[in-house]
C-alpha cells in the first residue's frame, strides 16, 4: 500500500506539472483577485496555472481583520458572490459581509472546478524576458527561497502574466530592477502603496487594474501598488472586480 500511495502521488503530481509547462495564463499569487482572475480566464476556454508561496491560496483575505473571520463587500461586487455561490448578509446600505473563511474556500473551489491548476508552495524568482516581453515566469520551491539555497529553477512559458502578489508587487519590481526597463506607469518605476483610504483605494484598485509591459498584467493590491493607489484594508470588491477585469483584459488581448 504504502508504494501505491507514493507512487500514485508523484505520477499524479508530475503529470500535472508536465502539462503546464507552457500555459495560456500564469498567475503568480493566489489572494482573491488572483484566484477570481484565473476562474474568468479558465471559463473562457483558456489554459491557467496559478503559483501560490504559502501553504493555502486565499492570501489575506482568511484572516478578515485583526483574525475577526468577516469581511465586507460593496454591492457592485456581489453579482461576483452570487456567480461563486458565497453566502453573504446585507449590512447597512450598499454594504454586504461575509464570512471569510467560507469566501475564500469558494472562490478557491470554483476556480479549480472551472480547470484552474494550483500549485502551492512554489514561489517565482524571475520572469522569462524575450523581444522586450514577458513570456512566462521563473519558478522554484518556496522553501528553497527562503532557504536561500543555491538550487536552479524551471521556467513555465506562458502568453500572459499576472502579478497578483499583493503589497509588495513582487513580480513587477523584478522586472523593472533586471531589466532597465520603463513600467506603464507615471514614473515609469514601481510606485508603491500609499496609506489607508478605503473609498479611494477601492476605485483606483480597478482603474490601477491593466497591463503594465508587454505580456505583464497586474490585479488586486499589486496593481496599487505598482501605481502609487491607496490601501483599503478588509473590504474585497475591488479586489473581486479587479481580477475579473484582469482576466477580461488578458481574453481581448489574446483572441483580438
Amino acid at each position: 500500500m504504502e508504494q501505491i500511495v507514493s507512487m500514485g502521488i508523484i505520477d499524479s503530481f508530475f503529470t500535472k506539472l508536465k502539462n503546464h509547462l507552457s500555459v495560456d495564463v500564469a498567475i503568480v499569487g493566489g489572494g482573491p483577485s488572483g484566484i477570481v482572475a484565473s476562474y474568468y480566464l479558465a471559463k473562457q476556454g483558456l489554459s491557467v496555472a496559478l503559483y501560490e508561496r504559502k501553504l493555502a491560496p486565499g492570501g489575506g483575505m482568511w484572516g478578515g481583520a485583526m483574525m475577526f473571520n468577516e469581511i465586507v463587500i460593496q454591492q457592485e461586487a456581489v453579482h461576483i458572490l452570487d456567480e461563486f455561490g458565497i453566502r453573504y448578509t446585507h449590512y447597512k446600505g450598499d454594504y454586504f459581509t461575509l464570512d471569510s473563511v467560507h469566501a475564500t474556500s469558494a472562490l478557491i473551489y470554483q476556480a479549480t472546478r472551472a480547470g484552474v491548476v494550483m500549485f502551492n508552495n512554489t514561489s517565482v524568482e524571475d520572469v522569462m524576458f524575450q523581444n522586450e516581453t514577458v513570456c512566462g515566469i521563473v519558478l522554484n520551491w518556496a522553501p528553497v527561497q527562503r532557504e536561500h539555497m543555491h538550487v536552479d529553477p524551471l521556467v513555465i512559458t506562458a502568453r500572459a502574466v499576472i502579478d497578483g502578489t499583493g503589497h509588495d508587487c513582487d513580480v513587477a519590481r523584478l522586472l523593472e530592477r533586471k531589466n532597465n526597463i520603463s513600467l506603464f506607469t507615471e514614473t515609469g518605476k514601481v510606485i508603491g502603496e500609499r496609506s489607508m483610504n478605503a473609498d479611494e483605494a477601492e476605485r483606483t484598485t480597478i482603474e490601477n487594474t491593466k497591463e503594465i509591459f508587454p505580456g505583464l498584467f497586474v490585479c488586486g493590491m499589486a496593481a496599487n501598488g505598482v501605481s502609487g493607489g491607496f490601501r483599503m484594508g478588509p473590504i474585497f470588491g475591488g479586489m473581486l472586480l479587479s481580477g475579473k477585469k484582469v482576466a477580461e483584459l488578458i481574453v481581448a488581448r489574446l483572441r483580438g
